[in-house]
């Protein structure tokens, strides 16, 4: 038996990555993270980091809440893990506390782990249900890197693996800040953005279109916010197609936007909504919600979505606690609070630093789009990296979207439970940060 790797020497611990870790994305933090504990990191060398993207959006609870480990503790020791064709009561629970925080019709809930999961059966059930098989989704989405979630995601991820499944097409997303389609004021003409993106896809579909999947706010796309009526307009193109619309709630579910569901406020209704990331706080949970008529139709035609951890009782537990605190704590109201606290202080930063060209965002899910030039809006793939690493440096944890045609957008997703302390140290960090990197910016 190989040797535990526990206290390992730090370049033996670098040499061992270097060695053996298949790098899927990006970089490696270079910390070795010991624990974690609320908004905070700790590192094994004793630095503590203040998270502010809740691990990968997901720990809303922050890390290691005392009721999600005293859940954990509980279950694992009575029952972890079942045949995906058995029940347990907390898997029931949380369908019926699920279906009775969403408007109807929206009440039949499949569990499962991951939000491309989610996104995948989502998908299969809107093919299986309408008969068809073409899927529309925004040009700046991420829904995932399985199959059908892949090929409806655009912000990356789509060059050297081959085709795509045939069928896939993209609407321009509505980028208040960049808009390219003018308004006689100047802002983005979102309507007719919109139809122009529909009649590219008449032209192209062969009759067969089935869904459109898109997110209320795009995360990875860069913190993208459509205007009021946008969904409502939305729904209606789909209405007209004979499409489904299914909203992908992985990161604005669950209050973190001041709602219990981003589309509330557009007073709109999904045919399927998919949650994840936020549903388990941290643990792989997700969840597809649609009508009972729906499942019905997709009953009666075969559906098949049989996966390993279906309907798994440990973590349907977590759930039912996420959903114990959020509603105990008032956690929308404080997202509510929290995010005016942020963006506040955000635009407080707008106003001491020339490279701060935007500041976007609902409750505590915002975004803040660095540029070297407020007016043309010129983005530096340097800078956003060069100010993310000096964060680190001073103990706060950014995360940095970098995409062709924009700048560098920095996703700001702290815990719901954060404090108004713990937002106002990240904010200075982050001011820091950005007047020492710009101070001899060329």
């Amino acid at each position: 038996m190989a040797a535990p790797t526990t206290g390992t020497p730090v370049t033996e611990f670098w040499a061992d990555v270097d060695r053996h870790l298949v790098r899927y994305g990006g970089t490696f933090t270079p910390e070795i993270i010991a624990s974690a504990e609320g908004s905070f990191l700790r590192t094994e060398d004793g630095r503590r980091i203040l998270d502010f993207t809740s691990g990968q959006m997901s720990a809303i609870l922050g890390h290691s809440h005392p009721a999600i480990v005293e859940t954990v503790r509980r279950q694992i020791g009575t029952l972890d893990h079942l045949f995906s064709g058995m029940l347990s009561r907390p898997v029931v629970e949380l369908a019926r506390r699920l279906a009775g925080t969403l408007p109807a019709p929206l009440e039949k809930v499949q569990l499962l782990t991951t939000g491309a999961e989610s996104n995948e059966a989502a998908l299969r059930m809107a093919k299986l249900v309408t008969g068809k098989h073409e899927i529309v989704s925004f040009a700046r989405s991420w829904h995932g890197m399985t199959q059908a979630a892949a090929g409806a995601t655009y912000s990356a991820g789509r060059r050297g693996y081959g085709p795509a499944a045939p069928g896939n097409f993209a609407i321009p997303a509505p980028n208040t800040y960049r808009p390219d389609f003018l308004a006689a004021d100047g802002s983005l003409d979102w309507r007719r953005q919109l139809d122009f993106g529909f009649d590219l896809i008449d032209a192209q579909s062969t009759g067969n279109l089935a869904a459109c999947l898109v997110e209320p706010i795009l995360s990875s796309g860069g913190v993208l916010e459509p205007p009021p009526g946008y969904f409502a307009a939305l729904r209606e193109k789909c209405r007209e197609r004979g499409m489904l619309l299914i909203l992908d709630e992985a990161q604005t579910g669950l209050c973190r936007t001041g709602t219990w569901y981003a589309f509330e406020r557009d007073g709109i209704v999904p045919d399927i909504l998919t949650l994840s990331k936020t549903l388990g706080a941290g643990l792989p949970l997700a969840a597809v919600i649609t009508s009972a008529e729906s499942e019905q139709e997709a009953h009666e035609r075969g559906y098949l979505f049989f996966t390993t951890h279906v309907s798994d009782p440990l973590v349907a537990a977590v759930g039912n606690t996420v959903l114990d605190v959020l509603e105990r704590d008032g956690l929308d109201q404080r997202a509510v609070r929290l995010g005016e606290v942020l963006r506040s202080g955000l635009h407080e930063l707008a106003g001491r630093h020339e490279v701060v060209g935007d500041v976007r965002g609902r409750g505590l899910l915002v975004g803040l789009e660095l540029v070297v030039d407020r007016e043309t809006k010129q983005g530096s793939d340097a800078l956003g990296a060069a100010v993310t690493q000096r964060c680190l440096e001073l103990g706060l944890h950014m995360n940095i979207v970098q995409l062709p045609g924009m700048g560098g957008v920095f996703r700001i997703a702290p815990a719901l439970t954060a404090t108004e302390q713990e937002l106002v140290l990240g904010l200075e960090i982050l001011d820091q940060a950005i007047g020492e990197v710009t101070r001899d910016w060329p």
